[in-house]
Order: C-alpha cells, then sequence, then structure tokens
C-alpha cells in the first residue's frame, strides 16, 4: 500500500493523522466536561436542594465527569512524539507506534465511557429539577 523508498515517512504521516483525529475528539470531551464542572458552579446548589435523588445523581455525574476529566489529562492529552518510536527496522517502528495509537484510542473510550455516565447522571438530576424543583 505505501510501499517504496519512502514508504515509512507515508506510514508515518498516515498514523499522524489518526493522532490528530484522537487528539481532537479529546480535547472535544475535555470542553464538555468544563462545561458540565463551571454550570454545575451556577446551578448544582439549587438542584441538589430539590430532593435526595437530585443531589445524589448530581454528585455522582460530577464525580465521573471530573475523574473522566483527571483521566483524560493524565492518559490521553499526554504527548510522546512519534520520533521517539524509532527501532531498528522501520517495520518495528510503525508496529510500535501503531501500539501507542491503539492504547491511545483505549483512553479515549474509557474517557468517554466516564463522560457518558457522569452526563447521564447529571442530567437526571435535571431532570428531576425541571420535574419536582
Amino acid at each position: 500500500m505505501m510501499g517504496g523508498p519512502d514508504s515509512l515517512g507515508k506510514c508515518m504521516e498516515f498514523l499522524r493523522h489518526h493522532f490528530d483525529v484522537i487528539q481532537a475528539r479529546s480535547q472535544l470531551l475535555l470542553t464538555i466536561s468544563t462545561l458540565a464542572l463551571t454550570i454545575t458552579g451556577f446551578s448544582g446548589p439549587k438542584i441538589a436542594q430539590t430532593n435526595d435523588f437530585a443531589r445524589y445523581s448530581m454528585a455522582l455525574g460530577i464525580s465521573f465527569v471530573l475523574f473522566g476529566m483527571v483521566f483524560l489529562l493524565l492518559g490521553g492529552l499526554r504527548i510522546h512524539w512519534t520520533t521517539q518510536f524509532f527501532e531498528d527496522t522501520s517495520e518495528e517502528t510503525l508496529v510500535r507506534i501503531i501500539k501507542y495509537r491503539n492504547s491511545k484510542t483505549r483512553f479515549y473510550f474509557v474517557q468517554l465511557t466516564f463522560l457518558v455516565i457522569g452526563l447521564a447522571a447529571y442530567v437526571a438530576s435535571v431532570i428531576t429539577y425541571l420535574l419536582k424543583g
């Protein structure tokens, strides 16, 4: 597929685009997490006064969002340059980069899972507030 004299360069450029996608999506998760935490600062106390369910679901939701955010900052947004992966052969270098890309993809899905659980619990507290508050 990408053979020839500059095959390593072509493959690395191809993989670089994968890292760009993971980075952009991780930044989106960071933005959504920040918005959830900021909104809670303004409306959280009022929602928490609704009842125990609203209070506990908000606490659970924000905890999951925060945990996902910390996981994102420590894992997903960690910088590791592809030039740090060079091995003895091009194939070994590419295998190492692909393994790293796959691990970043797994990190992304874990972060996304924490965020979705957190936002779902948070939205449950907002819905409770709207129905009972």
